[in-house]
């Protein structure tokens, strides 16, 4: 049987967060969502300890990579397989991520929810102790 996944998914698009909660769910996930950094670091401050962790970059405020930055300072989440969901496609960002250790990098708009969900779970399988 496959390890059951906990998800926490950060964006400030409700509706996709509404798919992509669906999506993983369907797949067997338990999934938990923040809209925006703020509710995110509140839920981690909180003790959310989730396996994967799934972050857009560009947000209103504090943007994914703040975030993510944030989350390394404060040692919150680190056993997460860290993953960026989004659009934001420029090396620079991307070379950015790298460098605050995540694990994968979704273009959402190259790719279909179906397809995100299998590639994140992919990446957390070969991340995660025990991961086939």
């Amino acid at each position: 049987m496959a390890k059951k996944y906990t998800v926490l998914l950060v964006d400030d698009d409700k509706f996709l967060l509404e798919m992509y909660r669906k999506k993983f769910e369907s797949s067997g996930t338990t999934v938990d969502v923040a809209v925006g950094s703020a509710e995110a670091l509140s839920k981690l401050r909180g003790g959310a300890k989730p396996d994967i962790l799934i972050l857009d970059i560009i947000m209103p405020g504090m943007d994914g990579l703040e975030l993510l930055q944030a989350i390394r300072k404060e040692k919150l989440a680190e056993s997460a397989t860290i993953i960026m969901l989004t659009n934001e496609s420029g090396r620079d960002k991307i070379e950015q991520a790298k460098k605050l250790g995540i694990k994968g990098y979704i273009v959402k708009a190259t790719s279909i929810p179906t397809e995100v969900v299998e590639e994140a779970l992919k990446i957390a399988n070969l991340q995660m102790p025990g991961g086939k």
